[in-house]
């Protein structure tokens, strides 16, 4: 494993955390040369995730520092290999949470990538050359055409880099537990933050009743008059839970605070299914009377494969789905990772790599 390797000449400014305090800095840093299979990109915009604030401070111990964080990443090829299909010079595209996989086991051949036991992240990742891998703080990066996906033209690329990550990982598991084929069915969210908004907009875009189920009382007015959700639950209401017991078809648990499953679950029906989607820093607690009592069931899901991101991409096209963000410039980063560790954001941060015009 190395930072570099010899085919690594280019020199490419970006913005880095070097240690646990997880300020970010300006970095410059050297990336691969364009290979056969590679397509360059001038990054425009890149959306900042919650899992770009844990890497920065090591918070799961992993990180390889310098880490370049970014993996909602928007912007326009500007050269291509000679093995690439499906995109040319010029292409709005953006590229998410993978960058590599092994390609040849069962996951990778039915366009699951994500469940690749070989995948490597945008950051963070050792590549296939042995390199690790620099994320989207940057101005340009090389991607694998492979795991690059079209950004539809009536989307703005800022608005559209945050369904790179959180776009796709609500998306996935709502197709997965076919949501979007039973227009009517109650659907249930957990946190109204940078996931949860967009699996609002799915949500309603697709006919389903939509419950947001939060423990802040604040957020109910935004919920329904903004985003169009049926129906609100303070989660710390005893009260308003019991209500809505058994009301539930299906819930997508989005929230990265510790908490546990035993409320959420009594309000699915029998047989009703949660998937937690969310990354808390401990163990999720999972009574095990609202499960057994009610034939539920509890499943997990991370992000989706390229396959499906980009259908996903061109759903968002067709129905004007996009994020709601906040842009900040490069030299707001730290200030807006702070902000974010406070759930002050609504509802994603995108960071102005370029300086130029959403509307490419």
């Amino acid at each position: 494993m190395a930072q570099t390797t010899p085919n690594h000449t280019l020199t490419v400014s970006g913005w880095a955390a070097h240690d646990s305090s997880g300020k970010i800095t300006p970095y410059v840093f050297k990336r691969r040369e364009n290979g056969v299979n590679d397509v360059t990109i001038e990054i425009l915009y890149c959306g900042i995730c919650h899992t770009d604030l844990h890497y920065a401070r090591n918070d799961w111990g992993i990180t390889m520092y310098p880490v370049v964080p970014g993996h909602e990443i928007t912007g326009v090829i500007t050269k291509t290999g000679s093995n690439v299909r499906g995109f040319k010079v010029g292409d709005r595209v953006g590229v998410g949470c993978l960058a590599a996989s092994c390609l040849e086991c069962e996951f990778c051949k039915s366009s699951q990538e994500n469940y690749c036991d070989q995948t490597q992240f945008t950051y963070n990742g050792i590549f296939w050359d042995g390199s690790i891998t620099y994320g989207g703080y940057s101005k340009l990066m090389l991607a694998d055409y492979r795991f690059v996906v079209h950004i539809p033209e009536n989307l703005p690329l800022d608005t559209a880099a945050p369904l790179l990550c959180a776009g796709i990982t609500v998306y996935s598991p709502m197709k997965d537990n076919k949501m979007f084929e039973s227009p009517g069915k109650k659907l249930g969210i957990v946190g109204l933050g940078g996931l949860g908004h967009i699996a609002v907009k799915f949500g309603k875009a697709f006919g389903l009743h939509v419950t947001i189920i939060s423990t802040s009382p604040s957020k109910e007015k935004e919920a329904k008059e903004r985003l169009g959700a049926d129906d609100f639950i303070v989660s710390t209401d005893p009260k308003q839970m019991k209500a809505k017991k058994r009301t539930l078809d299906f819930i997508l648990d989005t929230a990265s605070a510790n908490h546990s499953l035993g409320n959420y679950l009594e309000l699915l029906k029998v047989k009703g299914t949660l998937v937690v989607v969310g990354a808390p820093d401990k163990p999720i607690e999972v009574p095990s009377f609202p499960l057994i009592f009610g034939k539920r069931t509890i499943k997990g899901s991370i992000l989706g494969g390229i396959k499906e991101t980009q259908e996903m991409m061109d759903v968002c096209g067709e129905r004007n789905i996009t994020s709601d963000i906040e842009v900040v410039s490069t030299d707001k980063i730290n200030e807006a990772l702070d902000r974010l560790s406070r759930n002050d954001v609504r509802y994603r941060f995108v960071i102005d790599i370029a300086s130029r015009s959403a509307q490419m």
